[in-house]
């Protein structure tokens, strides 16, 4: 029998998929040039059999929730379902995966490396997250809950094991890995048994793919979706069927899925080092490998295991979710918490700063510039370009960080707008037995553990006892990572990245707990609200080239074919074709859910060609190559997969192109182009 209401939804939210930074590495040169996997939001809404309350779970295809995002998405919901879903009850956690589209942000660090606010970007998210929670909401089943857990293996190392040694060894002791291999896992049916999705939560960075790469695409939890996905819903292309499965983040802070670990670019040899650093060419080398030959074939080793893994689990979830359903939420100034440690010690939280280490990067990832993770003192040259352009941090802040040497000031630089978040929303969702801490960030392992510990002690000393506690991590706002105290002291990218300061971890730690005992105790109508966070004037705040015209080759147009495809190809070759191309911004601004391309099988019987890939599909690549005077190429790569059909196939691309009409008007012209017919034989 039923014991809740259930929804499932899931939207599309890519963006625009050329020309936009990629959100992540925060490198401004790798901006997106095609598509090699859509990106989508799902939805899941639980609410109890009379309908009096109700929880949402959204889990995106993107690098983090902004505030800016969420507050839209809030703003958009009131409109529609009055005060149904709030901020209170909606969860809204990004995968983290580091290939979707920037520019959503209202914080001016983040316009650095996104250039700026992008629009187009920006409402994709919102009406992609939006559309799922809408989709989810009609859906609405009388359905059952099972919660089942186990051990990932072979899918992440600890990326600063130099940091967690830090750690008291009696605290160590307690953990037999240096990472959460735990994944958990929540399995949704309806009362006839018709399966309706899954959350997953596992905590592992989606970087397989690296900063070379310039096509969007969801990462190694994406593929595990789309793997799930693929396998319920049966005969149906990728992004299509009601089966919703999100494989969620969590306390991923300082988990990698590059397992092979840090090796110098130059001369292989390992740079597992605290510092990183290569004998030869420094920090800048040092980059960590994944299990594959390439960034493709590390994401979809690292991929599968996640969802290999999701698999056994969901068809072994006994243990069924039942109990009321609650939900608190807070804003909090971060930059002014007062922490109680012990009856005697009180200590205080800071202005958001960002330390030297916070620059170069990780193995995952490196950064611009010459810094070296571990930076306990400052650089002059940098020290001065900062003074300049920024200003000195002043004396309070310095004391307040240390021993981080403060790069970037972010909470006392205010031009045009303020560079970070000041107001952060601290927020716990439960549903019977299981409590998601929705965590603004990105959680190391340790400090994830200290979180889930201090959160279950809460509800169990006020009668609730065997809660399952998750983190979701990326949620609602983003304020980087949250180290423990003692991870703090060394100061790697983690540790320059905890913003609020060394007791970042234990403020954060005493307001969930206020929020975990406000739903134990039935007390959450008097938690106080918070202060508001702002809502930024900003109109199309960006550096993104503004689109023109596009043009074609002489005697050419549109969808025409530059390089056509072999006449006869065999299964795991790759079939490629190349279209005079036009700008994909076009088609994201122009038509939502556009879909760029279709491989396409001949059936003789109907003398037709029906859709067996379409551009969300693993297996195609779309490349969007930019010339001159207006001009682009695209490339279209098949994959061919070893159980590929023998027969008839061909390659189609569909793009709209910009025409200006007159001084002030332009319209987009829709236009496709076909490959010639080519033979798949078999093997």
């Amino acid at each position: 029998s039923a014991n809740y209401l259930l929804g499932v939804g899931r939207a599309d939210c890519t963006g625009p998929v050329a020309e936009v930074p990629l959100m992540g590495y925060a490198n401004p040169e790798q901006v997106g040039r095609g598509l090699l996997m859509r990106l989508y939001s799902r939805a899941f809404i639980v609410a109890d059999l009379d309908d009096s309350r109700r929880v949402v779970f959204v889990s995106a295809d993107i690098g983090m929730v902004s505030q800016r995002l969420r507050l839209e998405v809030l703003k958009k919901l009131k409109s529609k379902y009055g005060e149904l879903y709030r901020q209170d009850n909606v969860i809204l956690s990004g995968t983290h995966t580091h290939s979707g589209p920037g520019g959503y942000f209202q914080y001016t660090l983040f316009w650095i490396t996104s250039k700026g606010l992008i629009r187009p970007s920006l409402n994709a998210i919102v009406n992609g997250i939006v559309k799922s929670i809408d989709i989810a909401h009609q859906n609405m089943k009388r359905g059952r809950l099972f919660i089942n857990r186990g051990t990932v293996e072979n899918s992440q190392i600890n990326r600063s094991p130099f940091s967690y040694l830090e750690n008291p060894a009696s605290e160590r002791s307690r953990y037999s890995s240096n990472t959460d291999k735990e994944m958990v896992m929540l399995k949704m049916v309806d009362e006839n048994g018709q399966e309706l999705g899954l959350i997953s939560w596992f905590a592992v960075h989606p970087v397989s793919m690296n900063n070379t790469n310039h096509l969007v695409n969801s990462d190694n939890v994406g593929y595990a979706s789309y793997l799930f996905e693929q396998e319920k819903n049966k005969g149906m292309l990728p992004g299509e069927g009601s089966f919703v499965a999100a494989f969620a983040s969590s306390n991923l802070g300082d988990v990698s899925p590059n397992t092979k670990g840090p090796f110098c670019v130059n001369t292989g040899q390992s740079c597992n080092n605290s510092h990183s650093i290569c004998p030869v060419g420094g920090a800048k080398m040092c980059m960590a490998m994944g299990p594959g030959n390439d960034m493709f074939d590390s994401t979809r080793i690292i991929g599968q295991n996640i969802y290999l893994k999701a698999r056994e689990l969901y068809e072994k979830a006994y243990q069924e979710v039942t109990g009321p359903l609650s939900s608190a939420h807070q804003w909090v100034n971060m930059s002014d918490v007062s922490v109680e440690l012990n009856a005697t010690h009180t200590v205080k939280t800071c202005k958001p700063a960002l330390g030297y280490s916070f620059a170069a990067g990780t193995i995952d990832g490196v950064g611009a510039f010459n810094f070296t993770q571990g930076s306990l003192e400052g650089n002059p040259f940098w020290d001065e370009i900062r003074d300049q352009l920024l200003g000195e941090p002043s004396n309070e802040t310095k004391a307040c960080h240390k021993p981080k040497p403060i790069l970037f000031s972010t909470g006392e630089m205010t031009r045009p707008h303020p560079w970070h978040p000041d107001i952060v929303d601290v927020q716990i969702a439960a549903i019977g037995s299981l409590a998601i801490i929705a965590v603004p960030g990105e959680f190391t392992t340790m400090s994830g553990r200290r979180l889930r510990e201090a959160v279950k002690r809460e509800f169990d000393s006020h009668g609730t006892p065997r809660m399952d506690v998750v983190i979701a991590g990326l949620c609602n706002v983003y304020t980087h990572y949250i180290t423990t105290y003692e991870e703090y002291q060394v100061q790697r990218y983690e540790a320059a990245s905890t913003i609020y300061g060394p007791h970042t971890l234990s403020a954060y730690i005493q307001l969930y707990r206020g929020l975990a005992r406000a739903i134990a105790t039935n007390t959450v109508q008097d938690l106080p609200r918070g202060p508001e966070p702002p809502f930024f004037n900003i109109g199309n705040m960006t550096l993104l080239p503004s689109l023109t015209a596009d043009r074609v080759p002489v005697n050419k147009t549109f969808g025409d074919v530059l390089q056509e495809v072999r006449q006869q190809y065999r299964a795991r070759e790759v079939a490629e074709v190349t279209f005079v191309g036009a700008n994909p911004r076009n088609s994201a601004e122009n038509a939502t859910e556009h879909n760029f391309l279709t491989v396409e099988r001949y059936t003789n019987t109907s003398d037709s060609w029906h859709v067996v890939w379409n551009d969300a599909s693993w297996v195609t690549r779309f490349y969007w190559t930019k010339g001159s005077f207006g001009r682009s190429n695209v490339t279209i790569e098949w994959h061919i997969p070893r159980d590929t059909e023998p027969g008839v196939y061909r390659i189609r691309y569909f793009g709209h192109y910009k025409k200006n009409l007159s001084k002030n008007s332009a319209a987009f012209i829709a236009f496709e182009g076909t490959s010639s017919a080519f033979e798949i034989t078999a093997l």
